[in-house]
């Protein structure tokens, strides 16, 4: 019998080899042409196109958690130390944000329910306007299908990605500047971040919280960066190798596609893309007004985009970086308090 399992395992070795290296390959391309989520949304689109040519990919279910963990501690040590005082000066701003965010939710979800035909949990998680990991991670705990989900939320950010450096370039003469990155941190709190992390995800687990081992950890390290227990980034290394297999799991549920379903979700993923820009100009030009705030600024602070993004096109144009970052972390917050909430309502359905 173990002469029979050697076989078996080295090649499953050999498929997670290739698989990561596609992966790894097709992030690369996408972080060297300065995509956001480069190494995320590139290493999906490659493993996605190799398993639609015939390529069986596979993660395991340990890889796939410790993934998992990776993204959680790196969503919470992003967030800004000052965020809680930020988030209290623009009382108008976040509501104008609360509301738009469910006008978008409910417009792009109800569309894709009766205009192309999802099931409730798939169309729900369709519709949230970023925070891809953990949608993905809360697919892939059950909610949703994640193929339709992963296509329908990468077109949304492949269009972004393509308008926001025309709009940069159509309003400034200016050349786009990254934000600036903090330290990275240490690596004895680098550890005891990470097992406390890991505890995290599995005391959510225990609890049966959808995406245990993305909330739990991003929880705890959101805490304890808020509390001043750490301070500083996860080592870049560490954040890429995280989105690496991201991108790996998220590409390998494309095995089996067709190109009719593909051309399907793709049309799915522009509508829902364009509901977004809709909702996001209408509240600008009507909140501009009100605060006196340019329009501009607003639209990049309520804007589905990655915040890395819309920082340095802030930072291009002139407006208050501030405004912007401390809008996208209410946005990130809001999501995930509605996201899990929402798909505990709509019931667990098993990815096909």
């Amino acid at each position: 019998m173990a002469e029979f399992g050697r076989p078996t395992r080295l090649a499953a070795a050999r498929n997670l080899a290739l698989t990561l290296f596609i992966s790894l390959a097709g992030g690369m391309v996408a972080h060297l042409m300065r995509l956001p989520a480069g190494l995320l949304m590139g290493g999906s689109v490659t493993i996605a196109i190799a398993a639609i040519a015939g390529f069986r990919p596979h993660v395991p279910d340990r890889l796939r958690d410790s993934g998992f963990v990776v993204v959680g501690m790196t969503l919470g040590t992003n967030v800004a130390a000052d965020t809680l005082s930020l988030i209290g000066q623009w009382p108008v701003t976040l509501f104008g944000l609360a509301l738009a965010l469910a006008i978008m939710v409910a417009t792009s979800s109800l569309m894709l329910r009766f205009g192309f035909g999802y099931d409730k949990a798939t169309a729900y998680l369709s519709s949230f306007p970023g925070h891809l990991s953990f949608v993905i991670s809360l697919s892939e705990s059950g909610y949703g299908d994640t193929r339709q989900i992963a296509v329908i939320q990468s077109m949304r950010i492949l269009l972004l990605t393509v308008l926001v450096p025309v709009f940069a370039r159509l309003t400034s003469s200016h050349d786009l500047s990254p934000l600036p990155t903090g330290a990275e941190m240490a690596l004895v709190p680098l550890l005891l971040l990470a097992v406390a992390a890991i505890a995290g995800g599995f005391a959510f687990q225990f609890l049966r919280v959808p995406a245990a081992f993305v909330l739990g950890p991003m929880v705890v390290a959101t805490a304890g960066k808020l509390m001043g227990l750490y301070d500083g980034r996860l080592p870049s290394l560490l954040t890429a190798i995280g989105y690496v297999v991201m991108g790996a799991l998220i590409g390998s549920r494309f095995a089996g596609a067709t190109l009719g379903e593909l051309r399907r979700m793709a049309a799915a993923g522009t509508m829902v893309t364009l509901v977004c820009i809709f909702v996001v100009s209408a509240a600008a030009l009507t909140l501009s007004p009100a605060t006196g705030m340019p329009s501009g600024q607003i639209w990049l602070g309520l804007a589905p985009g990655a915040l890395e993004s819309m920082g340095a096109l802030g930072i291009a144009l002139g407006f208050d970086t501030a405004f912007i970052a401390a809008h996208h972390t209410a946005r990130f917050f809001l999501l995930t308090l509605s996201i899990p909430s929402v798909a505990l309502l709509m019931g667990r359905k098993r990815n096909r």
